[in-house]
């Protein structure tokens, strides 16, 4: 069988052809390849220079390699972080004519770390706690997605520092599956499978002298668990608010951002009596909403302005009559939102007299009217409404602030 390479770009085989296929992983010369810090795997895996790229290259059989490719696409299309599959090398044979293993390329994930690297001084507990905090949202972010992993563990993962932060992405996906959806079981599984590997881990780290010596091993095993727990109770569970609370739904929505989630959409149904509200959540990663408020609206917002005006919209569309996803007679959301526009952000926006705008757009200017009506739904209890808010916001906030923003000038956005 001749060498062959499947890429997901028709430029990376010219520039993977020059790498030695005919030498076993682990007899290349040194000058292919780039010394990075390696995890440790049952396979070997090697970092080398192919053009401009600097790639992962991990020896495993044919069968597994294309699967693990195949999965980590799927893991790319779902925006799951994770690192980017480049090609599967098959049909290599050394100089003989015996046949070779295939490998698996990656690109590699710039700036990360594999934890045994982390762990070369001794971590502070609490680095060690982020570190938690950022598998944690890895594992749910999988589960969301309907991966079941089947080796989550530090060694099959890859650490990024994340303003201040820390972010995880999964480097291993060779025992994982993809379903529609997974089952209570399957998440539990996989967990149980996390808190087993992340306390062995850690042992060999204690038992090398690497570990903090405040860090019991098996207590921190248990802690992802608690983490996991509280991040998916918090992402799928269903609410219940008296309605007219509309603000109850706006401090669930902020807790979720200070997750590192955003709210793609909300599924708001009101009870037979009218007297509560049923909000559930369904998040997504950041980027979407600029997007979607470009499409549904027109209104070209950043990402967080995007985000906090579509989430507006989609409180004020669980009020209209003609509300009702997935009936295909009720109105469709493109409609919804052009009313939207026309009777509610446009008179709002309007109701704020152009001198005291300053260089405000108007997405900002309705931002900044929506968290000020939130701010003040808080300390009344109740939603006191965008009326109320408008008044407000134009009597107390504005005027202190018109001194120190520039005037408005001849190319700024056009009013509404």
């Amino acid at each position: 069988m001749a060498l062959q390479i499947s890429a997901t770009n028709p430029e990376h085989p010219a520039l993977l052809l020059d790498l030695p296929w005919q030498l076993p992983l682990e007899e290349w010369p040194e000058h292919y390849l780039v010394p990075l810090p390696r995890g440790i795997s049952r396979h070997v895996v090697r970092y080398a220079r192919a053009g401009t790229e600097v790639v992962a290259v991990k020896e495993l059989a044919e069968r597994p390699a294309l699967r693990e490719y195949e999965l980590l696409r799927s893991l790319d299309r779902l925006n799951i972080p994770s690192v980017d599959p480049l090609a599967v090398v098959t049909g290599r044979t050394d100089e003989g004519g015996e046949p070779l293993e295939s490998v698996l390329i990656t690109r590699h994930l710039g700036g990360s770390m594999p934890y045994r690297s982390m762990f070369e001084t001794t971590m502070r507990p609490a680095t060690m706690h982020r570190l938690m905090d950022a598998l944690a949202v890895l594992l749910v972010r999988l589960h969301l997605a309907g991966f079941a992993w089947g080796d989550c563990s530090l060694s099959n993962t890859l650490f990024r520092r994340d303003a201040g932060a820390y972010a995880a992405y999964l480097v291993d996906a060779e025992t994982g599956e993809l379903h529609p959806q997974l089952s209570p079981g399957q998440r539990e599984y996989d967990l149980d499978l996390a808190r087993v590997n992340i306390s062995g881990e850690l042992l060999d780290l204690e038992a090398s002298g690497a570990l903090h010596p405040s860090v019991d091993p098996i207590e921190f095993g248990m802690e992802i668990c608690a983490r996991y727990n509280r991040l998916w109770a918090e992402l799928t569970r269903t609410s219940v608010y008296p309605a007219g609370k509309h603000h109850y739904i706006d401090r669930r929505i902020r807790r979720l951002n200070d997750l590192g989630f955003d709210v793609a959409e909300m599924q708001i149904a009101h009870s037979s009596n009218g007297d509560t509200v049923t909000f559930v959540p369904k998040v997504v990663d950041a980027g979407h909403h600029q997007r979607q408020l470009l499409r549904l609206t027109g209104l070209d917002a950043e990402e967080n302005q995007a985000r906090r005006l579509l989430n507006d919209l989609e409180s004020w569309m669980a009020t209209q009559d003609d509300y009702a996803p997935g009936d295909p007679l009720a109105a469709r959301p493109e409609v919804l939102a052009h009313r939207w526009v026309r009777d509610v952000f446009r008179p709002t926006v309007r109701a704020v007299p152009r001198e005291l705008r300053g260089s405000m757009d108007s997405a900002e200017l309705y931002h900044g009217l929506l968290e000020h009506r939130w701010y003040l739904s808080e300390r009344a209890q109740h939603d006191i409404g965008l009326d109320t808010a408008v008044e407000d916001y134009v009597k107390n906030i504005l005027p202190p602030m018109r001194d120190a923003l520039p005037p408005p000038t001849d190319d700024a956005a056009p009013s509404v």
